[in-house]
């Protein structure tokens, strides 16, 4: 919605390659990008090279907004993960967006508010030692914007990334709640009951 708007007022669209970084830690923020296509993963790695997921966007979402808001450095890194289009909004355009469309405000602050619920369930789940646990809760989490007999559209090294557990403890995890009657897989995929 807000991207056709901002096409029409002759905000270049950039594309960018996947695998490319769009932004990186340390970086001071500039803009809010909008992906007109395309799906870009948000990372925080580790000294030891771990990647862990913070959020993935996709078309018709928007990302770099909490860093410009509160103009404090990035702390992830962003990459595309497929081939994307994006329009880069500068910090002016982007508050006047915000001052001038009542509606965008509203949708900005469901979405704040979803990635801090998100945030906060991870943190409670970190701090939980089993496994499956944590896994049966992203896994949750995933379904809510799905219909029932709709597979998840993440492989098992995303859950890894998003959960901090190795891919084979993902695997096992995912069979056992499978076994357990708390998810239906078929062929490999999880399905929402």
């Amino acid at each position: 919605m807000y991207i056709e708007q901002l096409i029409d007022k002759g905000y270049p669209i950039k594309r960018i390659l996947k695998d490319s970084i769009i932004y990186e830690p340390g970086m001071q923020p500039r803009f809010v990008y909008f992906i007109k296509s395309g799906e870009i993963r948000m990372v925080t790695v580790s000294e030891e090279g771990k990647e862990f997921i913070q959020g993935v966007f996709k078309s018709g979402q928007y990302f770099g907004e909490p860093a410009l808001l509160v103009n404090r450095p990035y702390l992830a890194f962003t990459i595309a993960t497929k081939n994307s289009e994006l329009i880069a909004l500068g910090k002016d355009d982007f508050f006047e967006l915000l001052k001038r469309d009542a509606d965008f405000s509203m949708d900005l602050i469901k979405v704040l508010s979803n990635r801090l619920f998100y945030k906060s369930m991870m943190l409670e789940e970190l701090a939980n030692e089993k496994a499956e646990h944590r896994l049966e809760t992203i896994i949750n989490y995933l379904f809510a914007d799905l219909a029932s007999g709709e597979s998840l559209k993440v492989t098992r090294q995303d859950l890894a990334d998003m959960t901090g557990l190795r891919v084979e403890t993902v695997i096992r995890g995912v069979k056992l709640l499978a076994d357990k009657g708390l998810i239906l897989l078929s062929k490999g995929k999880i399905i929402k009951k």
